[in-house]
């Protein structure tokens, strides 16, 4: 064994850092998923049929300007300390609502518009209901005009009620409150005032006209539909609804669609079986229906209570509604990964370190710096043997050229000073694998924080969740000239290029040219990836790569062989 194996080493750690996530965080196919659309098959005729309760959507034809679309209809407004908006009285949309302390990026004052009018372009809106089997029940829609009853201002501190009458002595109600943060419950009730028993099924919508323009459509991270059904996690992107409808039946659980940033969340009423149901029909669209109805008896009342999150993505604001609301594994709408056990706990002590430092830039050196330490004896043992390995390669390349016709005699001569110098060529790669997982955490814990967003560093790091934005081919603001975004290679990715240059002179050099110049490209290679990410990862990866050319420094001046 010679270097070829640190070569093999250092290659797979960085496809493993690089794309884990392609091979294990993507979603894996759901083993029913042909069961799943037989039995969508099944459902399809007997909705034509009449059979079950089917959720009716009026189609949109024109598109109008948010601006229009909101002055267009009656609205009652909602405001508390996080959110401000309005829901449409034409069908009770909750359609219009902006988070109140997110920018639309760092140099703009307007906030992050999240929800927009089913008649704009980028139409995004929840709506709640009931469904009746055949349509024989006269229903509101999403056309249907409601009344205010009371109160006309949805906040923290004062519920609303909308009112609407289908003509034939059924009134619906919905009592809508709102908390300080992000969650509304929507209770929905109707009053029975005929002679006849009224059976009705509650649900309740999500509807995305387009995808979001920012999609990262990024390996690392999901972006789309979302749900934890029975104890399970469940994530389909928009290209694979797009593809085909996705029914799932559960106990309990939650379903909506997820941003990078923020989210939308619909919760059943609890104790209830229902049908879920994920698919693209002119929009994106993500609902559940109960399986079983409210039964309204002749001059009586039914009830159901539906949640609706809509939110920006704070840790410990949705672990908060997961706890106190009673709702398994609502955590899981922020992205943690495959490896959840250690990205979660890692921002936790990210988030400790920016209340304590005020910067979260140097809250990531600080959480490096830990990181290291935790890893230096591990890390010394990998660095014991990579110096000992260098100082032996004068002594490699000899034998190679001594035994260069005879490879098996040169392979026995290696593994004879391997055992006289008591070394263990692999033993410098273990330590790196098993540090791979912290690493990748870590990664993955900086590149989803919400609480990373338009936080600065120092100088010309404004945005650590943005990449550099400055560039090697303007000289750094130098020129007056802006580039295109494939050239904007700054300060901070050079840096990082630059450590990893120097750590890889710290290395037992490859023996074979060619492997001696694909290492010698690396560098430059990841250097040029990198300077898109974030520049909070790149901080990350620079300031580790200082921190390991410190040790691996100290470590080989240290170590001395004597070779014969």
């Amino acid at each position: 064994m010679d270097n070829k194996n640190v070569f093999i080493a250092v290659a797979l750690s960085m496809s493993v850092l690089l794309f884990w996530s392609a091979l294990v965080d993507s979603p894996k196919p759901n083993e029913n998923q042909t069961e799943i659309v037989k039995n969508e098959t099944i459902k399809n005729k007997e909705l034509d049929s009449g059979i079950v309760p089917s959720i009716s959507e009026l189609k949109i034809d024109q598109k109008i300007s948010r601006t229009d679309s909101i002055k267009k209809t009656s609205r009652v407004y909602l405001e508390n300390n996080k959110i401000k908006g309005s829901i449409s009285l034409e069908g009770a949309l909750i359609d219009d609502l902006s988070f109140k302390n997110y920018k639309e990026n760092i140099d703009s004052e307007n906030t992050v518009i999240f929800l927009n009018p089913k008649e704009t372009d980028n139409g995004y809106y929840v709506e709640s209901g009931w469904a009746s089997i055949g349509n024989k029940t006269k229903v509101p829609n999403n056309k249907s005009i409601w009344n205010v009853v009371g109160n006309k201002v949805l906040s923290n501190n004062n519920p609303i009620i909308l009112e609407w009458d289908n003509g034939s002595n059924l009134t619906f109600r919905k009592k809508i409150t709102l908390d300080d943060n992000y969650l509304f419950k929507i209770v929905q009730e109707v009053e029975n005032k005929s002679s006849e028993k009224i059976e009705l099924y509650p649900y309740a919508q999500v509807t995305r006209n387009t995808k979001p323009n920012d999609l990262q459509d990024f390996f690392i991270l999901h972006e789309g539909f979302i749900g934890v059904l029975d104890e399970e996690l469940k994530e389909d992107g928009y290209k694979d609804i797009e593809e085909k409808k996705v029914t799932r039946e559960a106990e309990k659980g939650w379903i909506g669609i997820t941003d990078k940033y923020w989210m939308t969340a619909l919760v059943p009423e609890a104790g209830q079986n229902f049908k879920s149901t994920f698919l693209y029909q002119d929009a994106y669209k993500a609902n559940f229906l109960l399986n079983k109805p409210k039964i309204i008896e002749p001059s009586s009342k039914n009830e159901t209570e539906i949640k609706v999150f809509i939110a920006a993505k704070e840790v410990q604001t949705i672990d908060a509604y997961a706890e106190n609301e009673n709702i398994e594994k609502l955590d899981l709408i922020i992205d943690w990964g495959w490896f959840y056990f250690f990205t979660k706990p890692l921002f936790f002590v990210a988030d400790y370190f920016f209340k304590l430092s005020g910067n979260f830039g140097v809250a990531i050196i600080i959480i490096t710096i830990i990181i290291r330490l935790t890893f230096f004896p591990l890390a010394n043992y990998s660095f014991k043997s990579m110096a000992k390995m260098k100082a032996l390669q004068p002594e490699m390349t000899r034998l190679k050229d001594l035994h260069k016709d005879d490879k098996v005699k040169m392979q026995q001569a290696i593994m004879a000073l391997y055992k006289k110098e008591q070394i263990n060529p692999a033993s410098g790669c273990l330590p790196v694998l098993i540090q791979i997982p912290f690493f990748f955490a870590i990664y993955k814990m900086l590149f989803i924080s919400l609480e990373m967003r338009h936080q600065p560093f120092f100088g010309w790091i404004k945005d650590l969740s943005a990449q550099d934005p400055t560039s090697l081919f303007n000289l750094f603001g130098l020129i007056p000239w802006d580039p295109p975004s494939f050239l904007i290679i700054g300060i901070w990715p050079i840096l990082m290029g630059l450590t990893m240059w120097v750590q890889q002179k710290l290395n037992p050099a490859p023996t074979d040219p060619i492997q001696a110049k694909i290492f010698m490209f690396f560098p430059v290679f990841l250097t040029v990836i990198l300077a898109s990410f974030p520049s909070g990862l790149v901080l990350y990866w620079t300031v580790n790569n200082i921190l390991t050319i410190a040790q691996q420094w100290f470590i080989m001046k240290r170590t001395k062989i004597k070779t014969n």
